[in-house]
């Protein structure tokens, strides 16, 4: 992931995005360490309020957003005003 490539988005932007459906990780130690990463970003956002990079893809390339997570469900994590990011196009987290 080259951090040339990634585009600042803002949280209001999320929602006009198209995500493809496939997953964009390749193996089972990246997908297990995002799993870990979103639990404790929840955890965190619940509890503390506390914002965390998004680093996802949609259709047009990599994206960075600065927020705090409100839910996740099985294939989606929840931002503010139901703005929701697929799992399965998120690269990782930063907390």
């Amino acid at each position: 992931m080259n951090n040339q490539d990634i585009q600042l988005i803002e949280k209001e932007e999320v929602g006009s995005l198209h995500f493809p459906n496939e997953e964009i990780l390749q193996n089972d130690d990246e997908l297990s360490m995002r799993k870990l990463s979103i639990d404790r970003a929840i955890a965190l956002g619940n509890l503390e309020h506390q914002k965390v990079k998004i680093y996802f893809s949609d259709d047009k390339g990599l994206k960075l957003v600065d927020t705090t997570i409100w839910a996740v469900t099985d294939e989606a994590i929840v931002l503010k005003q139901n703005t929701v990011v697929p799992i399965n196009r998120i690269h990782k987290l930063e907390i």
